[in-house]
């Protein structure tokens, strides 16, 4: 019995061995499964260590001296920002809004070596500044990529010092392109990102992962005044034109849409229709003003623009971005359809300065000394901007070139509330408390901005 119970189970056994041979046969050309103890990819896959190296020693840090001491509860300005080295001789760009009303500033590099410099150079429109340094030996610098070839998805690191903590690197997205009309600045063309941004962050580098700058980081959207998911950086193929035009010729001498002396808006369906065109893209001329650039070229109402100086104008926006690029005394190719046909005008581009003399605004009172002209707040401008019924103040109507008014920032259309403690209520009285500032210290001037923030800038009188 025992003898015929092994026999069983040995052929039980040999019937498994069997089986267990024919399975292993079956999976054989099935993948193997992975094992849990298998290396993960190298660092260079998982980290953006490579690109953090190399773009961090063309990032530095700006610090104001003798930045004027503002009224207790309204400095929000942490003192200091960040730059780019753009050039191995000491270029570096910024954000205009870092140096505003600064008459040097302290250059702090990624290694500890420290510069101070004076030369600043601004455009306050498109809050774009450039800062130069003097070095005996070539300085790290970072190079620009195209801002355009940005896509929303992409990975981006935001470079700079937040809080004044130099070398500070966070990553996140591009979240939208083309960002515009936010009220920032007159020249806006805005890449949103997620990567975190803080008070000190201005001016800093925004990289792709080829450490190229697609921006320069400038603001963020916020209700806490702390990092909420949405920054912003100046594209950097408007702070590259801009910060060429600040090394090359000092403050950017922009011709701007109006002085070509036109007024567009976008291109509708129902307008391209009526004009023949064969899509909306494009801008419709609205007004031509008398003797202007624009009226001497032949450009008339109802014209719609394709092309400035062979770029594609898609709309209103594009007229005003390509024009802030053009430079004074330029003469450009406009393409225009009109009555089915393509026609080219040929336009002279002027800049917002040319031909405007201090003592040109009828009804002003002109504070020779410092290159500006003001002009009384009336109650019709008041109305026209929307502006508070009860608002008091001089509107700056011309800066002259090369003037104090200009180094300072103060730009045409700004409106001055203040000078140092003193009320301005028209420009008379802005001449009036000008006379009273002290020479030595400069004056402080209160100012309304377009976007409806109240801004301090340092005016020097000698």
């Amino acid at each position: 019995m025992k003898a015929e119970r092994w026999a069983l189970a040995a052929g039980f056994l040999a019937l498994g061995l069997a089986g267990g041979s024919f399975v292993t046969q079956q999976i054989s050309s099935q993948p193997a499964v992975p094992q849990q103890n298998q290396p993960l990819p190298g660092r260079e896959w998982q980290s953006l260590a490579p690109v953090a190296k190399r773009v961090l020693p063309g990032v530095v840090c700006i610090e104001g001296k003798g930045r004027a001491k503002r009224p207790a509860g309204e400095d929000t300005d942490p003192g200091f920002g960040s730059g780019v080295l753009t050039d191995p001789t000491g270029v570096i760009l910024t954000s205009n809004h870092v140096v505003t009303d600064l008459d040097s500033v302290e250059i702090t590099l990624n290694d500890g070596r420290k510069f101070v410099t004076t030369d600043i150079r601004r455009d306050p429109r498109s809050d774009i500044a450039l800062v130069k340094i003097e070095s005996k030996e070539p300085l790290p610098f970072l190079e620009f990529g195209d801002s355009d070839a940005m896509e929303i998805g992409d990975r981006v690191l935001a470079v700079g010092a937040p809080f004044g903590l130099t070398g500070s690197v966070t990553s996140g997205i591009v979240s939208a392109k083309g960002r515009n009309n936010l009220k920032l600045n007159q020249f806006e063309d805005f890449i949103q990102t997620d990567a975190a941004m803080n008070p000190g962050n201005s001016g800093g580098a925004l990289v792709n992962l080829d450490g190229k700058v697609i921006g320069l980081t400038a603001a963020i959207k916020t209700r806490s005044g702390g990092f909420q998911g949405v920054g912003l950086a100046v594209s950097s193929n408007l702070a590259k034109k801009m910060g060429d035009e600040l090394l090359k010729n000092g403050p950017v001498r922009r011709p701007t849409a109006p002085m070509f002396g036109i007024a567009v808006r976008d291109l509708d369906e129902e307008s391209a229709k009526r004009a023949g065109a064969r899509s909306t893209n494009g801008a419709v001329v609205t007004k031509v003003v008398d003797d202007s650039p624009a009226a001497k070229a032949g450009i008339t109402n109802g014209d719609v623009i394709t092309k400035i100086n062979g770029e594609v104008v898609k709309g209103s926006r594009d007229v005003q971005k390509i024009t802030a690029a053009l430079p004074a005394n330029q003469v450009v190719d406009v393409l225009l359809w009109r009555d089915g046909k393509f026609y080219v005008g040929k336009v002279k581009v002027e800049s917002e300065h040319q031909g405007l003399k201090p003592d040109a605004a009828p009804g002003g009172v002109t504070a020779d000394n410092v290159g500006l002209a003001l002009t009384d707040l009336t109650a019709e401008y008041v109305k026209k901007n929307s502006l508070p019924q009860d608002l008091k103040g001089a509107v700056i109507a011309t800066v002259a070139r090369n003037s104090l008014a200009e180094k300072a920032g103060l730009t045409r259309g700004l409106i001055v509330l203040k000078v140092d403690k003193t009320a301005v209520t028209s420009a008379a009285s802005f001449d009036d408390a000008l006379q009273q500032a002290n020479v030595e210290k400069g004056a402080l001037l209160h100012v309304l901005r377009a976007n409806g923030d109240v801004d301090f800038v340092v005016l020097r009188l000698k």
